[in-house]
């Protein structure tokens, strides 16, 4: 065989026993679940910010990042709910390159998915403990999950692996908001096909148990941009983008219709500062249809401490070592802009729990 087998991996019990959750944490989490929740039952107004670094490479620095983001969510809790970015696993289009701090908790060393499992959760505890907020995480691995399914309050599938059976019905046993992304072809179908499947319930094989799942109705589609035939990138946030997904949305009749708009890679062409133009855009789409007011509930904007992005070993304390990102200033700034559009516009009318417009 061509595999070596380096070392067992501790199953998730053992690292839940030896990294524990207390009280505290715990009931921090459930009120942060369930205003994140009501964003997308349409319980509340308010408007989703998944913001943060393009990968979590440093405890400190992403540490740091997310207490300025907690005082900046004081100031705008009225309107946003903000969830930073924790992004412990990247995936790599060529198979090369950083794959996350969940395999190297080092990047300047070599991996060691043992004690990077280990790192990943003492992070998202010290984040919870120190801000009080409560992190998002792409679910690149999904047998992975239960090593912080009792942290994270949001869930991304990547535009990679959205036609994955695993993602997709693993995806319907979480009990939280999971957004699936467009693949790079930007077909959406495909993304609307996954929504479908992660909404049922199913039986299946899960960390070698048949297991059996109750269906997740706060799935929902992410739009990130595509790629064509040559490799150009494509938008897929333009107004007449948005109102096409709202649309088939409405044909499809899936409970908790919502979009998300990511910023950055293809709808940007990775160009970061283009982000702050993409967002205006959105928002003044927002303002001019009560439809995508309604669908459109949130946005994913990449950022950090420092803009842009430099090769690890070059870039500086708080700046991205895989894509570029917004810097802080630019991100505040952001920030206050995205919820000054929010106070602008009339406040929908919530409606019941789960009975999004369908």
């Amino acid at each position: 065989m061509s595999f070596e087998y380096i070392r067992k991996i501790p199953s998730p019990e053992e690292i839940l026993r030896d990294i524990p959750m207390g009280l505290k944490l715990k009931a921090i989490k459930a009120e942060r679940d369930q205003e994140i929740a009501d964003v997308f039952t349409r319980q509340n107004n308010k408007f989703l910010l998944i913001i943060g670094p393009c990968s979590a490479d440093d405890e400190n620095s992403v540490c740091e990042y997310v207490s300025r983001l907690a005082k900046v969510q004081e100031k705008v809790k009225d309107v946003l709910v903000l969830v930073p970015r924790i992004y412990t696993n990247k995936p790599r289009t060529t198979g090369e390159g950083y794959k996350g701090m969940a395999h190297q908790p080092d990047p300047n060393e070599a991996p060691n998915i043992v004690e990077g499992i280990k790192a990943i959760r003492r992070m998202h505890l010290r984040v919870i403990e120190e801000t009080g907020l409560t992190a998002a995480d792409e679910m690149l691995y999904p047998t992975n999950y239960p090593y912080l399914a009792d942290l994270l309050s949001y869930v991304a599938v990547g535009a990679r692996s959205v036609e994955n059976q695993n993602h997709r019905l693993t995806a319907s046993g979480l009990d939280i908001p999971v957004g699936m992304k467009n693949p790079t072809s930007g077909d959406l179908t495909v993304m609307l096909n996954a929504v479908h499947a992660a909404v049922l319930p199913h039986v299946y094989i899960y960390n070698g148990f048949e297991v059996k799942t109750s269906g997740n109705p706060l799935t929902h589609c992410i739009l990130r941009g595509a790629v064509n035939l040559s490799g150009r990138s494509i938008a897929n946030y333009h107004f007449e983008d948005l109102t096409r997904v709202a649309e088939l949305y409405k044909e499809r009749g899936y409970p908790n219709p919502a979009i998300i708009v990511d910023t950055n890679h293809s709808n940007s062409n990775k160009q970061f500062k283009q982000q702050t133009r993409i967002t205006h855009e959105i928002m003044w789409s927002r303002m001019e249809s009560p439809l995508l007011k309604d669908m459109v509930r949130g946005l994913m904007i990449e950022s950090y401490l420092v803009e842009g992005a430099k090769p690890i070993g070059q870039n500086a304390y708080g700046q991205s070592i895989t894509d570029p990102c917004l810097g802080w200033g630019d991100s505040e700034k952001l920030i206050h802009e995205v919820a000054d559009y929010i106070r602008r516009s009339t406040p929908l009318q919530p409606q019941g729990r789960g009975q999004g417009e369908g």
